[in-house]
Formats: C-alpha cells, structure tokens, sequence
C-alpha cells in the first residue's frame, strides 16, 4: 500500500488505532508506519493510535485524542475547570479521569494524563460540539469539581482550598449547587463530603 491511499482512508478518522488498520488491510506492512513516522506523515499518539500531523493546526483535537487514545475516559480535573474559566491558569497537561489504571503519554500534540476511577463514579459528563462534526466528552463543571476534590486529597484545608483559586464569581452565580451536591452523594465519601463543605466555605456559595 502506497501512503496516498493510506492517508485517503485513515485521515477522516483523524484519530486511528493498528486494529483498525489491520481490520481495513489484513495484509498491512507494518514497518510503513515506522517509515512514515520517520518522513513525519504521521504521528503516533501512543502505542497502537496515529494520526497526521495536519491536525496540529486544528483547534481542540488534542482534547479530541485525549479521549480517544484511552477508552473509556472524559476530561476533567484541572483542564475542565480551566476550560470553563473557573481557575485563572492556562493548564498545558490535558487532565482525564478514566476507570482504567492510571496513566500518562506524551505525543506532539501534549501531555495526557489519566487518573483512575471507580466505575460507577463514571458519570457527570456531557458531549460537547466541536468542529468537523466531532464530539468531546467533558465533565460538567460540578463533576470536574469533585473529582478534583475525591482524587487529590490533600485539599483538605482552608489554605489548599485558597490556593486553588477559583473564581468566586463563578462559583456563586454559575455553579449549580444542588447539581453539585447530588453528585457529592453518589460517591458515598465521608472525606470528600468534608472536603465539599470546606469548598463550599471557603468560596461561600
């Protein structure tokens, strides 16, 4: 297979794994894709996924990757609350929580990395639009918020919950609040019950 029919087949997919190579070309070659890393005609996401480095210049399909190269997964964390400008800084590493082992990979397109949890704490996410007919799977604002809260517990204090800088504004106009608790209740966590009261303090909402 030349790399122009290659590229003709793979490149709407923008984000392809080896078995979807091997399930189009059971016969596929597969030092083409070390030669074509090579020449820079694709790029390798992590083991096993590829994409063109055309989608560098394409605006949210590093988010797009992050949920694709580690299934099932949805962004969260510090990246969420950044995206919905709930704290002031711009987060290089793109944030996701999954309910595979915890994870990391760097590519061209950045540093991923993926924080396990439970599978039934897998909820509080929504798909949201974006271009070319693509879709994201993000936490919900309130979601983003306890997940933060459950899987780094050294925020635990007055001082940390300061230090985390959220936008006050936000979180008392914006926030939705009895979303917030109700999702509070479905982790079933005496420690982060703690931890949302303390937030809920600090940020008096």
């Amino acid at each position: 297979m030349n790399y122009i029919e290659f590229r003709e087949n793979f490149y709407p997919l923008a984000c392809f794994s080896l078995d979807q190579i091997y399930s189009a070309y059971p016969q596929f070659d597969r030092t083409n894709l070390t030669r074509w890393m090579k020449k820079g005609y694709i790029v390798r996401l992590r083991q096993g996924y590829y994409t063109f480095p055309d989608y560098k210049s394409k605006r949210d399909f590093s988010l797009y990757f992050a949920n694709r190269i580690y299934k099932p997964s949805y962004i969260s964390l510090h990246t969420a609350l950044s995206f919905y400008g709930m704290i002031p800084e711009t987060v290089s590493q793109i944030t996701s929580v999954t309910s595979l082992k915890t994870a990391a990979f760097r590519n061209d397109f950045g540093d991923f990395s993926y924080k396990n949890l439970k599978e039934d704490l897998m909820f509080g996410y929504e798909l949201k639009e974006m271009d070319e007919n693509r879709r994201l799977m993000f936490a919900t604002p309130e979601k983003a918020i306890l997940d933060l809260l459950y899987l780094y517990p050294f925020y635990n204090s007055e001082k940390e919950m300061e230090e985390l800088r959220m936008d006050e504004y936000y979180m008392r106009k914006d926030l939705n609040v009895e979303l917030l608790l109700s999702y509070n209740g479905r982790f079933r966590s005496k420690a982060l019950d703690k931890r949302t009261r303390l937030l809920q303090k600090v940020y008096d909402f």
